[in-house]
């Protein structure tokens, strides 16, 4: 199968009209999309199939006043349609490659380790796993008191 990755530019909105289903966990919103694609430190690498969105990677580079650039691989996502023809691995090199372009020093992504889709992913890339767990915690700004969701 020929796919073509393309990082996309802050005026190539438009490529993402045309996104096969399940690459993302929801539709696709004008104005989110233009915002994401106006702020230079949003980087999304995507594959394209025949005209068609089949895959993605997103990233977001940030630096630290004690840091130097790195990139957080935010998410990964592939078209059930086209899952395991090596799109997850591409989309992450080219989003890699261009982190490295950026001058980032090392690019990190958490995922559940029941994930095994993404496991098998991020192994293949010679990746170096954390030597211990990690705990995140996610922090509701706009949930409502009392429910379930912020309750500790």
């Amino acid at each position: 199968m020929a796919f073509e990755i393309k990082l996309v530019h802050f005026d190539e909105g438009a490529l993402l009209d045309n996104v096969a289903v399940g690459v993302f966990d929801d539709a696709m919103d004008p104005r989110l999309v233009a915002e994401f694609l106006a702020d230079d430190r949003h980087h999304l690498a995507i594959a394209i199939d025949q005209g068609q969105v089949v895959g993605f990677a997103s990233g977001v580079q940030y630096v630290h006043p004690d840091k130097p650039a790195e990139l957080w691989i935010n998410e990964v996502g592939v078209a059930p349609s086209h899952q395991g023809r090596g799109i997850g691995k591409a989309v992450m090199r080219g989003l890699l490659q261009h982190a490295q372009r950026l001058g980032c020093r090392e690019a990190w992504v958490l995922t559940d380790r029941l994930n095994h889709a993404a496991m098998r992913l991020y192994a293949s890339m010679g990746r170096h796993e954390a030597a211990r767990d990690q705990v995140m915690f996610t922090f509701f700004l706009n949930a409502e008191k009392g429910s379930s969701r912020d309750a500790g």
